[in-house]
């Protein structure tokens, strides 16, 4: 039987243990997303999440707005435990980054739908795209612009998951967007920790 990978209230250590640990933390998950970041063309990045993504981000998140009781936890914890992939699942946060204001009129107009054009195209040929889920894309989907930050699954199928090797690209086929990229080996390696069971 496999266990859930969500974080819970036991997961988040309280403001003054987090202090001790927070050096060490920051150092070892800025490591870890860098082989988790793909740069897509000049102003999209795509950051995988995970665990211990998610785990740092709702430290950071506590710590900054002094979030101390367990309740505004758990609604920290319900935030985003969602970005953390189960088994077959890969989890994403993209970011349209942007640091004008001229970019910001040039770009979040003609983007509008890129949540839903990324895609991995597999060495075995298959294609498996992101899907949004549905309370992100009503909070953040807009007529004529988009948002610049997005949250988006891809869900693989046993075989295709089997197909997760060197030579996958992570591509974005946005009509005003067209971006390819080949994962790094080590890229490769930490997502398919991802969709293959703990073990």
């Amino acid at each position: 039987m496999t266990t859930s990978r969500k974080l819970t209230l036991d997961d988040i250590a309280d403001a003054r243990a987090y202090e001790r640990e927070r050096d060490e933390l920051r150092a070892a998950v800025l490591a870890l997303k860098q082989r988790r970041r793909v740069s897509l063309g000049t102003v999209v990045t795509v950051m995988f999440e995970n665990r211990e993504t998610m785990r740092y981000q709702i430290q950071e998140m506590a710590r900054v707005e002094r979030t101390f009781t367990d309740e505004a936890i758990m609604d920290e914890l319900a935030v985003y435990n969602p970005l953390i992939p189960e088994p077959g699942q890969l989890c994403a946060t993209l970011f349209i980054e942007l640091t004008s204001d001229e970019q910001l009129r040039e770009w979040l107009g003609k983007l509008v739908g890129i949540e839903h054009s990324v895609v991995f195209r597999l060495p075995n040929g298959d294609s498996v795209r992101c899907v949004v889920d549905p309370q992100h894309a009503a909070q953040l989907t807009r007529e004529h612009v988009t948002a610049a930050v997005h949250y988006v699954t891809f869900e693989f199928t046993e075989e295709q998951v089997a197909a997760f090797v060197d030579g996958v690209v992570l591509a974005i086929d946005h009509p005003e967007y067209l971006e390819a990229v080949e994962l790094l080996p080590s890229t490769v390696e930490e997502l398919r920790a991802d969709l293959l069971p703990s073990a």
